[in-house]
């Protein structure tokens, strides 16, 4: 309790003396402590803004701030992944992780103080981005069970829409008479750095089966982490990939699903940094049998991932087999990741455009199957000429 009080007494006074305009300072304290004890009190500090004020003070506590990596810490405090980060690479190419060959005093102070910036702009671009949030999936990998492959495949999964032309558009798991046998997704997200704020889930409504029913979830949870070998991933074209091959980071709370036909919105319960990762989804109990065999069905419409890219402030180069990455830094597009600007909305038209372009991809798809429409196709169902008519510009 003593010394919890004494620290909080010293935080005050850190604070004051960052203040240069309203304290008198007379006793540098930093110069009074133990480095230990001097460190342990400056960890407290939990926003990049205050390093940076801690690092204007004066000419000894910029130097105790930029040698002891202040900045660094603080990031890795909050995003243990960083600890991947075996470089840092400037705008201009210039690697500083490290110098092979000896440096002197200024050479070294130097490769300290960017590294001091970079991370101290990291770690404001990851907590306080104001760029609106835009969907990280790159592509769908796996499911646990299809009952019926590649018609309903999880690929149907990233079409905004629950049919191409003429047929439904979603994946599906096998029957099963225990309606507590779980299934799960596996998706690819897009390279780079992305912090993950929200998945956002559609269960399918089987618009072609009497009384329309919706086959969701009980409940769902979201795994994030990577794969073990990248490499075997690209060359296996199954699509059935066992849990075992991927390493999981981040394992979210239990979120109940509703049995209805909406995108329904599970927000994390904290933003998740995701460097080029994967996502597993976790669909936890059955809900619904179909009539026809009795079985209990789990069919998903559309998924989407919703994180805010730190990009073009910050990229990253993987350095193989380990995943160890160099981070790049471009200093003069921080603002652009701090500040939100109209672009970053999607308009209704836009909206439009994209899903006419799933439309027209779907008829491609059909064509090169040579998937034969039927009475006895089960995804077929009547519609009118002029429904068709309106699907094709």
């Amino acid at each position: 309790m003593c010394m919890n009080l004494l620290i909080r007494v010293w935080l005050h006074w850190i604070r004051k003396v960052m203040d240069l305009e309203k304290v008198e300072i007379k006793i540098d304290f930093l110069q009074c402590l133990e480095t230990d004890m001097s460190l342990h009190i400056m960890s407290f500090l939990d926003d990049p803004v205050d390093i940076v004020r801690a690092s204007a003070t004066s000419h000894f506590w910029r130097q105790f701030v930029v040698t002891n990596g202040l900045a660094k810490k603080l990031c890795l405090k909050y995003f243990p992944q960083l600890a991947n980060i075996v470089g840092i690479i400037k705008e201009s190419g210039e690697s500083i992780d490290s110098v092979e060959e000896e440096m002197n005093d200024a050479m070294e102070w130097k490769i300290l103080e960017r590294d001091h910036q970079a991370y101290a702009s990291l770690h404001q671009a990851l907590t306080k981005s104001n760029v609106s949030p835009k969907d990280c999936i790159s592509n769908a990998i796996s499911a646990s069970s299809t009952d019926n492959y590649p018609d309903e495949s999880v690929v149907n999964t990233l079409n905004p829409r629950d049919r191409f032309i003429r047929r439904a558009s979603y994946w599906s798991s096998k029957g099963q008479s225990n309606p507590a046998v779980p299934e799960s997704l596996i998706y690819k997200l897009r390279d780079g750095i992305w912090v993950i704020t929200e998945i956002d889930i559609q269960p399918f409504e089987a618009f072609f089966q009497a009384g329309k029913p919706i086959y969701s979830a009980k409940f769902v949870r979201f795994r994030i982490g990577y794969s073990k070998n990248p490499n075997e991933i690209e060359r296996d074209a199954s699509h059935k990939y066992a849990d075992d091959k991927f390493l999981w980071s981040y394992t979210s709370p239990r979120f109940p699903m509703m049995q209805e036909n909406s995108l329904q919105p599970f927000k994390l319960p904290e933003p998740v940094l995701c460097i080029g990762g994967y996502l597993q989804i976790e669909l936890l109990g059955r809900v619904q049998t179909q009539e026809m065999d009795g079985l209990f069905y789990i069919c998903i419409c559309y998924v989407r991932v919703l994180g805010r890219p730190l990009f073009p402030a910050f990229d990253i180069e993987l350095v193989e087999p380990d995943r160890k990455f160099l981070l790049k830094h471009y200093p003069e597009n921080l603002s652009s990741v701090l500040q939100a600007s109209p672009s970053d909305e999607i308009p209704n038209m836009r909206r439009f455009e994209e899903e006419m372009l799933w439309e027209r991809i779907g008829l491609l798809e059909n064509l090169l199957r040579g998937i034969q429409q039927g009475p006895n196709n089960p995804f077929h169902w009547e519609e009118d000429e002029d429904d068709i008519n309106g699907l094709i510009l």
